[in-house]
C-alpha cells in the first residue's frame, strides 16, 4: 500500500514537470557526470554536449524523428 501512494505521489510530481524542467535535470547529472572524466580534452567535449539547450535538443529531435 505505501509502494503505491509513494508511486502515485512520483507521478504526481513527474506529471507537473516541464519538458525543460526534466530536460534540465538530465543535464545538470550529466554535467556531473562530465566532471568525472580525468581526461581533459573528454571531460570538454562531454561539457559541451551537456550544454545544448533545450530548444537545440528539441529542434535536432524533431529532425530525426523526419
Amino acid at each position: 500500500m505505501r509502494t503505491s501512494i509513494t508511486l502515485a505521489f512520483a507521478a504526481l510530481l513527474l506529471a507537473a514537470c516541464s519538458s525543460q524542467q526534466l530536460y534540465a535535470t538530465g543535464r545538470n547529472a550529466q554535467r556531473a557526470e562530465c566532471m568525472k572524466q580525468a581526461d581533459g580534452a573528454a571531460r570538454d567535449r562531454c561539457l559541451k554536449d551537456a550544454g545544448m539547450s533545450h530548444d537545440a535538443y528539441q529542434k535536432e529531435a524533431d529532425a530525426a524523428r523526419k
